[in-house]
């Protein structure tokens, strides 16, 4: 156990063996030919979305040069075989009708099976940022990993792992934005400096409706993060705000992207207040205001 944790900051090979690879048919180039109808797909897999154009470049791609890279299997007691890493590969052979596909075949437990994909999956570079914090997650809890040990396991600073886990921690509006790529990672990272998640799905609908930069949405988050609690004028007044202001108001501050205030006396006039942090965000406001006239 001790040579495999040495082993595991080195990708996804190390985990799997620090032997050569080795055919059940001496092959010499070390991988089998293994028929696509006795492969299993990984019940551990964590990718929960294969984009059909992708596949089907790839499967484009294996049709005029072949499968470069083998996938990796192990062996089941019924004699077939279940995918370790290799996925897309299997995928995109069988829909190119390809009868077998080049192998490696490994001995690995359940456990190892679970981590070997996480891992190899994390590696991608078309990954969602949900679904690499789900794999973090994931190698935490049920591979009872801390923090550190997973840096050394996928090589990533433990900063950021955690900045990965904390956008689970996001409404779930929010996360299907991230994974449908309406927000980037960045955009999340500033929504998250926001404790509460009414306020998170204002930013979130005033990013996707003016179209924010990363950089203005951290202006947003750091202007709410200057302003002092403090107690509205409208709740000082002898009258009140009737409910229906509060949704008015909602929808207001997630137009505006700022925390639009209704101030009201006593005899029900008032005003509307739209505060700004700078010149830039007068201008931004002032822009949407002039696209109303429009």
């Amino acid at each position: 156990m001790a040579a495999k944790k040495n082993a595991l900051g080195r990708g996804l090979s190390a985990l799997i063996s620090e032997e050569e690879p080795r055919s059940r048919n001496n092959n010499p180039s070390g991988h089998d030919e293994i028929s696509l109808g006795n492969i299993e797909a990984n019940p551990f897999q964590p990718r929960t979305r294969f984009e059909e154009e992708s596949l089907q470049e790839l499967a484009t791609s294996i049709k005029e040069i072949g499968i470069i890279q083998p996938v990796i299997v192990r062996q089941n007691e019924n004699g077939k075989y279940q995918l370790i890493a290799g996925e897309r590969r299997f995928r995109a052979a069988g829909m190119i009708g390809m009868e077998t596909i080049p192998a490696y075949i490994r001995k690995a437990n359940d456990q190892d099976l679970l981590e070997m994909a996480l891992v190899e999956n994390i590696q991608r570079e078309d990954l969602d940022a949900i679904e690499i914090a789900i794999s973090y997650q994931r190698l935490i809890e049920e591979c009872r990993l801390t923090q550190e040990s997973l840096s050394d396991r996928v090589g990533k600073k433990r900063s950021t792992i955690a900045n990965y886990i904390r956008l689970l921690k996001l409404p779930a509006e929010i996360q299907l934005g991230i994974k449908h790529r309406q927000i980037t990672m960045g955009h999340a990272r500033s929504i998250i400096n926001i404790e509460d998640p009414v306020e998170q799905l204002k930013l979130y609908n005033s990013i996707i409706t003016n179209d924010l930069s990363v950089r203005k949405v951290e202006e947003i988050v750091r202007n709410k993060s200057a302003e002092k609690p403090s107690e509205s004028i409208a709740d000082k007044g002898n009258g009140s705000n009737p409910e229906e202001y509060g949704s008015l108001r909602d929808h207001l501050a997630g137009f505006f992207g700022a925390d639009v205030e209704f101030r009201r006396n006593s005899r029900g006039k008032g005003k509307i207040v739209i505060p700004f942090g700078s010149n830039e965000d007068l201008e931004r406001i002032v822009g949407l205001l002039d696209k109303l006239n429009t």
